[in-house]
C-alpha cells in the first residue's frame, strides 16, 4: 500500500482553500503526519503550551461531564477507593480502544503495519512529545518502556565510562537517597560494578523547604569531589521522588551541578509530564525521562527519554538501547523504535491522549492545576482529622501528597506498611501506598506512618472520606500493626 493511499481518508478531508502546490507534495509519511497534526488545528484560534499549539479553549459547556469522565473509567473497580494512582497510572477508555484498534491493525496485516505505519507513527509521538517539553529537536526524544529502562540506557552509558578508561576507579556518581528503588540498584549493577563510587544525598523528611534539599546536595557534591581528588562523573535527580514524595527543585540542583563542574545530570521524572511542569531546555539537564503512564492517560509501559544534543565538548556520549537489534548504530531514538518484534501500540497512542486531555478546561495544564489543588486540599483534611501533618508543603507536591497517620498505628517497619496497606484494601476497599519515617534518636510518639495519596480526575471526595474512616475506625477500635500476621 502506497503512503498516498494509505492517508487517502486524512488526505480528502483537507480544506478546499489549499492550493494545488500543497496537495501536489511528496506524499511521505513523516510529510503527512505533521499535516495531519497542523490540520486537526484549522478551525480553532490557538495557545502555545511549552511551544506545543493546542486548539484554544472550548465553550464551558462542551467540556467533558462529570458522567463521561467516570464512563471513560468505567473498567476501574468501582468497590475500590483508588487513591493510588502514583504507582501504575489510569488509561481512559477511548485511549484504551485507540489502542486495540492499533493492535488489530498490526495483527490483522503486520507487514504492513511494520513498512507502512509503525515508524511515522513513533516518528509523530516523539514529535508530540518534543513540543510538549520543548525540546530543541526530535532527535533528542526517544520513546522507551519506562523510566528504568531510560535509566538503564544512561547508566550504561557511565559504565563504559569506567571500561573504556574515560573515567577513573572511584570517580563518583551522586544520587539522592530517596531515589527509586530500581534506579538505585541499577547505579549498583552498572556504575559500581565498574568501579564508580556512590554517594547519596540524605534528605530530610518531613521536609519544610527547598533550601534544605539544596544546602543536602550541596554537602554531597563536596564529599564527591573530595577536594579535587575525585571527579562527579553524573548526578542522577528525581524530579518528583516516589516514596516519600517531594517535588525536587530540579532546575536549582542542575544549576549547582554545572557550577561545580559535574560531567552530565540525568533527572529521573518517572512522575513528570502531566504532574508537574516540564520544560527540559530551562530545567537544563542532560537526560530527562518520564513515564507517559503514570499521569498523561498512556496505557503502559511508555516513557520518553530526552538526550541533549551533544555539544561542541563531546559530552553526550554514544548512547544505545540495552536491547540490541537490526537498528543498532542509527541514533537512540531509532534503535529505541524496534527493538524486536513486540506491542509498540502504547507508544502510538499519544494523539489520541492530547484528545482525551484537550476534552478538559486547560487542558494538561488545567488537569495538572485542579489535581494538585484538590490533593492538597483532602490532605489537609486528612491531616485535621487525624491531628498529624503532611510531608511538606503545598508548593513541594504536585498531584501526590504525603499525608502522616496517627502515631497510636505502631507503624514500627517497612514490613507494617505493607500489612496495613493490604489491611486496609481487604477490609475497607482503600488502595493507598504507606511509608515507614524511621524515628529520629530522642523522639517520643513521633508520626512513623505517611500514606502517599493520589488525586486524578477519575477521583471523588468520597475516596478519601473512605480512607479517613477506616483510620478514624482502626482507632476507635485500638488497632495496632502488631496485631497483623505476617
Amino acid at each position: 500500500m502506497s503512503p498516498k493511499h494509505y492517508f487517502s481518508p486524512f488526505v480528502s478531508s483537507l480544506p478546499s482553500s489549499l492550493p494545488s502546490s500543497y496537495l501536489s507534495l511528496s506524499f511521505s509519511p513523516f510529510f503527512l503526519l505533521h499535516a495531519m497534526a497542523s490540520s486537526s488545528l484549522k478551525h480553532h484560534k490557538s495557545h502555545s503550551l511549552n511551544g506545543f499549539t493546542t486548539p484554544a479553549k472550548r465553550t464551558k459547556l462542551s467540556f467533558i461531564s462529570d458522567s463521561e469522565i467516570q464512563s471513560e473509567f468505567s473498567h476501574h473497580d468501582q468497590t475500590i477507593a483508588r487513591i493510588n494512582n502514583g504507582s501504575f497510572g489510569s488509561c481512559p477508555q477511548s485511549v484504551i480502544s485507540a489502542q486495540q484498534n492499533l493492535q488489530l491493525q498490526f495483527l490483522r496485516q503486520p507487514d504492513n503495519f511494520y513498512f507502512n505505519t509503525l515508524k511515522p507513527s513513533i516518528l509523530h509521538s516523539r514529535s508530540l512529545i518534543k513540543s510538549l517539553v520543548n525540546a530543541h529537536s526530535v532527535d533528542e526524544i526517544s520513546l522507551v518502556d519506562n523510566a528504568t529502562t531510560a535509566a538503564a540506557i544512561v547508566l550504561q552509558n557511565c559504565a563504559w565510562g569506567f571500561n573504556e578508561g574515560r573515567f577513573s576507579k572511584g570517580d563518583v556518581a551522586v544520587m539522592l537517597h530517596y531515589a527509586y528503588g530500581a534506579v538505585k540498584k541499577s547505579v549498583q549493577a552498572y556504575v559500581t560494578r565498574a568501579g564508580g563510587e556512590v554517594i547519596e544525598v540524605h534528605l530530610p523528611f518531613p521536609v519544610a523547604s527547598k533550601e534544605e534539599i539544596v544546602s543536602e546536595f550541596r554537602k554531597a557534591l563536596a564529599r564527591g569531589k573530595e577536594n579535587g581528588k575525585k571527579k562527579v562523573r553524573l548526578a542522577v535527580i528525581d524530579h518528583v521522588t516516589s516514596m516519600p514524595s517531594v517535588v525536587i527543585p530540579v532546575k536549582e540542583l542542575v544549576k549547582i551541578c554545572r557550577e561545580e563542574g559535574v560531567d552530565q545530570v540525568f533527572v529521573d521524572a518517572a512522575h513528570g509530564i502531566g504532574c508537574v511542569d516540564v520544560d527540559v531546555r530551562d530545567i537544563g539537564a542532560d537526560f530527562y525521562t518520564s513515564n507517559l503512564h503514570k499521569w498523561f492517560f498512556c496505557p503502559p509501559s511508555v516513557a520518553f527519554l530526552y538526550c541533549r544534543k551533544r555539544g561542541e565538548d563531546g559530552k553526550g556520549g554514544d548512547l544505545h538501547h540495552p536491547v540490541v537489534s537490526h537498528e543498532y548504530g542509527n541514533g537512540l531514538a531509532v534503535e529505541s523504535a524496534w527493538i524486536g518484534t513486540r506491542d509498540y501500540s502504547a507508544q502510538l497512542v499519544v494523539p489520541a491522549v492530547l484528545e482525551f486531555f484537550n476534552r478538559f478546561e486547560g487542558g494538561i495544564e488545567g488537569i495538572k492545576k485542579r489535581n494538585h489543588e484538590k490533593v492538597v486540599e483532602m490532605g489537609e483534611m486528612l491531616v485535621k482529622a487525624w491531628g498529624t501533618n503532611l510531608g511538606s508543603p503545598p508548593e513541594m507536591c504536585g498531584s501526590m501528597i504525603m499525608v502522616g497517620l496517627p502515631a497510636c498505628l505502631g507503624i514500627s517497619n517497612d514490613l507494617d506498611t505493607l500489612k496495613l496497606r493490604s489491611h486496609l484494601r481487604e477490609h475497607f476497599q482503600v488502595e493507598v501506598p504507606i511509608y515507614f519515617r524511621a524515628p529520629v534518636d530522642g523522639e517520643v510518639d513521633s508520626i512513623t506512618g505517611y500514606a502517599r495519596i493520589s488525586h486524578q480526575v477519575y477521583n471523588k471526595v468520597e475516596d478519601y472520606y473512605r480512607f479517613r474512616d477506616a483510620v478514624n475506625q482502626l482507632v476507635s477500635d485500638g488497632f495496632t500493626c502488631a496485631s497483623l500476621s505476617n
